[in-house]
Order: structure tokens, then sequence, then C-alpha cells
């Protein structure tokens, strides 16, 4: 049984009907020589929550762009109700009371949360769109998905990334959907909204919904899912009952193999045993940062820690050179620096480089190739008098392919056809083209399977054994926990309190980031983040 959030009682899931409302038999699909999906089978029931289970490029997104209508299947069959169907259309797929979410947004960024909730089929009045009742459907919307503090009004564009994920759950909510499809939803929320999603999720399927959870956050799985089906390569290799497997047999079936650790073993640094390669004294930005001071040795994996918005982008940003009118102090191997921006950060002499929140709009050129992002970055080592050196380019793009295992049928191929995991692969490769020295993590791993991710834990790893001085901000606190030599946990733009080791526990970063009993001294705040 599962706990309704925040309702203090446990709300049972119905029972399985013998017929499932939706269906998907031996489904097919091929782009090219590739096969997406081949034989795969999914059911689902009305009244459960259905995980879909697996890694990036293992075909989950291909079977739900099908069964939203964005993509048809070569061969197979889909039932509703016992009774075949095939939609030609996302809008036929709306039709029968499929809604999707995906994992990457399709909101408008210069339109209100109202109009982007109604976009589809607005509301009308003698021929012109009736605002008030638009108002009316956003706010019933918003606060059926746990975000009445939102305001219909806002333009999507002024809302963090989180406020912005809300806003599609509640613009899929506003359908009224029969089956509602949820691809990554909560990879972008913070803590509290993801609570809040509990509790409406479980209300959706006490209403009889049948959802599709899409997650590769495993204790999202074990909360909500009452069954799961796990892909791999493209096909379905098991269906089971919810808590029925440990979470290392569910992992050895999405990745086709034994399980390992899923961090590397953290190699002991004494602290304060070299010169900082990075210092930042008294830095502030208006009101998202206040006088924030640290070190960061080569070596070091320092984590940012802390409730989403708290600065800790904000401190990426003003470090890269993004923001205006900082104020403070930064040092590069103990000499003060004017980092103007991004082309200032890279060069050799500082060797900065930046990961960013949001691969598909800040960190990649979908339309163009893996090739062009891959050098993107590095353009001006690869080039000669303005010219590229094609050789040069073409080994450099392939050394990094081969380094980061990116899945890829050519380097000529558009990146925005890869997997999502392996499109992350893409924006570390892309900056690790330019050999950085320092390098700037703004919450890598979100929305990517646990097989890539341990890819990304070993990379990491090994740049900081090679002398890379790593800072890594992160949403998931078992990153924090595993990754990181040091954690500087943030609350209202300030670093509050800094852990050390074994300190660095889940228990201690989430009090730490709800700021209790954390209150810094007057006058320790930098003697306090010093290694």
């Amino acid at each position: 049984m599962n706990a309704d959030a925040g309702a203090g009682v446990e709300t049972p899931a119905p029972p399985r009907s013998a017929m499932p409302l939706f269906a998907m038999n031996g489904v097919t699909k091929r782009y090219g020589g590739v096969r997406a999906l081949e034989d795969a089978n999914l059911a689902i029931g009305a009244g459960r929550i259905h995980a879909v289970l697996g890694e990036n490029g293992a075909g989950k997104s291909t079977l739900i762009k099908i069964m939203a209508g964005v993509v048809t299947p070569d061969e197979g069959r889909m039932l509703l109700d016992g009774a075949l169907v095939a939609f030609a259309s996302p809008a036929a797929a709306n039709a029968a009371g499929i809604a999707c979410i995906f994992q990457e947004l399709s909101l408008i960024p210069d339109l209100s949360v109202a109009d982007n909730i109604a976009i589809s089929n607005p509301p009308r009045r003698f021929g012109l769109i009736d605002r008030r009742a638009q108002r009316r459907i956003a706010e019933e919307a918003l606060s059926r998905a746990g975000a009445g503090n939102i305001h219909p009004l806002a333009l999507v564009k002024d809302l963090s990334l989180s406020r912005r994920q809300m806003v599609e759950i509640a613009k899929a909510l506003a359908r009224k959907p029969r089956i509602l499809i949820l691809d990554e939803a909560t990879s972008a929320l913070t803590a509290a909204d993801v609570t809040k999603i509990y509790g409406v999720l479980r209300r959706l399927r006490a209403d009889g919904l049948a959802l599709v959870y899409i997650s590769h956050r495993m204790h999202e799985i074990a909360e909500l899912a009452d069954e799961c089906t796990v892909f791999c390569n493209g096909r379905s290799v098991a269906t089971f009952v919810a808590g029925t497997k440990t979470d290392n047999e569910i992992v050895e079936l999405m990745i086709g193999r034994e399980y390992n650790a899923v961090f590397p073993a953290r190699v002991p640094r004494a602290p304060g045993t070299a010169s900082p390669l990075l210092e930042v004294r008294h830095l502030s930005w208006t009101e998202r940062l206040s006088d924030v001071s640290l070190e960061l040795r080569a070596g070091e994996v320092i984590g940012l820690g802390g409730l989403d918005g708290q600065g800790q982008r904000e401190l990426l940003l003003a470090l890269f050179g993004v923001l205006r009118g900082t104020t403070g102090e930064v040092l590069i191997d103990g000499r003060p620096v004017d980092i103007t921006g991004p082309d200032v950060a890279k060069r050799s002499a500082i060797g900065m480089a930046l990961i960013p929140e949001d691969r598909k709009t800040e960190g990649l050129m979908l339309p163009m190739s893996v090739r062009d992002n891959l050098s993107f970055a590095a353009l001006d080592t690869l080039s000669r008098w303005g010219v590229v050196d094609r050789a040069s380019e073409r080994d450099a793009v392939d050394r990094i392919v081969r380094l980061l295992a990116v899945r890829t049928d050519g380097t000529d191929l558009a990146a925005g056809s890869l997997s999502g995991g392996n499109q992350q692969k893409l924006v570390i490769g892309k900056w690790l083209m330019t050999k950085p020295r320092i390098l700037l993590l703004n919450d890598p791993t979100r929305g990517i399977d646990v097989g890539t991710k341990q890819e990304i834990y070993a990379l990491l790893h090994e740049l900081a054994g090679a002398g890379a001085a790593i800072l890594f901000y992160s949403t998931d606190y078992d990153e924090l926990v595993g990754c990181c030599d040091r954690v500087l946990v943030m609350y209202g733009g300030a670093i509050r309190r800094e852990l050390v080791g074994d300190e660095i526990t889940e228990h201690a970063l989430v009090s730490s980031a709800l700021n209790i009993g954390s209150e810094p001294r007057p006058g320790d705040a930098v003697q306090s983040v010093r290694g």
C-alpha cells in the first residue's frame, strides 16, 4: 500500500482488472537499419501506476511516442478498451484520452501559463478566446497538479525550471485524460514539489486514471508503482509486480549485465594540502548570491547542496562569466582574474568549463551534427588562421566519442536524434575538448539512466584523479554523498554549512538544506568553507 502524501492514511491501489485499459502487442519500430523497438509488449490497467524502466536508448521514448500518436509503429497492434486503435497524430491520441508529459518541455516561454495550458483548445466566446474561462481552466488544472501557487497570468519565461515542469503537468491534466504518460516528470522538480506530485498521482490513480510512469529514480518507483515493465535494447524483457524484485535485480535487467557499485571508491584526500586552484572571495549578485566564499583544489570534487533555487545555479553562472554586475573577487592559481564572459573563462590560463542545467536549450545545437556540437567550444584550438583543420577535428571528435562511449551511428548524425543520456555525454564531451582544469556541473545526470550515470560518475572520478577541480551541483542527495569530498550547502544565496568526508550524509544534507541549526555566526562564513 502507498501512503497519500500529507494525508496521514494509506490508500491502497485498486485491484487490477482482467482486461487492461490499454495494451501494445508485438510493436516494432525501425529507423533505417536501427530497430528502436522490437516485438515490444505493454499492458496497463485503469487505476494503476505502471512504471516503464530502461536505459536511455532502450526504447522507452519510442514506446511513449507511439502511444501518444507522435510516431507510427511498423508492426504490432494497440488496443484501447479491447478495441484496435491507431493514432495518426497526437490530436488523435488526445481525443482517445491519452496525454503525455514529455521530459523535454513543450511550453512557449513568451506566453502566459494560462495560454500554454489551453493552447491546444482554448475556450471561445463569439469567435474570440474567452480569457476569463481560460484563466479559470488554468487555475483548476494548476490546483489539480498541486501548483495552485503559480499565477495563471505569469509568463512561462519568468518561471524556474521546476515551476515550468509543474505547468507542463497541469497542461496535461487540463485535457482530462484517461491515460497519463509521465516521462521523467519529477527530474526538474524540487523536493517539495516531488512530494506534491506523489499525492497528485495517487489521487489520479484513485480517480481511475491509468498512469505510465518513466523514471530513473528507483526510490520513486518503489514509492509509487503498482507494476513495472523493463526494456532493454528495444525489447520488453520483464513485467512484474512492484516490490517483488530488488533494485539490483531491476538494474541488471535494464543494463543486460551484472550491476556493480554505483559510485567509484573515493580516495581520501587530506584537506588543505595544496594551494587552491580556484578561490572565490565575498561573491555577491543582486539578492540571489550573498557573500559567497570558497576554495577548490586540484583533484577535489566539491558538491553544492541545498534546496533547488538557493543560488547554486547563479553561483556557477557567475563563475563562468555569464552574469553581469557581480561583486567580489575570483582568483585562479592565487591570482585575481576578471572573467567577463565564457570566452574568457575557457581560455587556457583559466581553463574553466560549465555543464549547463538544460542540455536541450543551453548545451547543444540539436539540428547540428554530433561532430559540430563536440568541436564547437574548441574551434579556436582546432583552427589555423581562421580555418578549421578537419583532420585534427575528426581525430579529436573520434577520441571523445570513444572516451565517453557515445552511442551514435556516426558523427554526422544530428545531435537531436540521440537518446537523452548520449546527448548529455555530448555536452560533457564538448567541454572536455577544451581540456578544462576546472569543471562546473549543474545537475549533470538529471533525467538519464543508471548505466549512463555510472559512466559519468566514473568519468568525474578519473578527471579528478588526473588533477581537475570539480564543483558539482546536484538535486540528488545520493550523488552528493557518493561523489563528493566536501559539500557546501546553500540557503538563501549563501553558503550555510560545509560537510566533509563522513559528515556527508543524507540526514545532514536535508537538515542543512532546510537551514536547521546551521545559521552562520558573524565573521565565520569564510572560514567555514575553506579546506
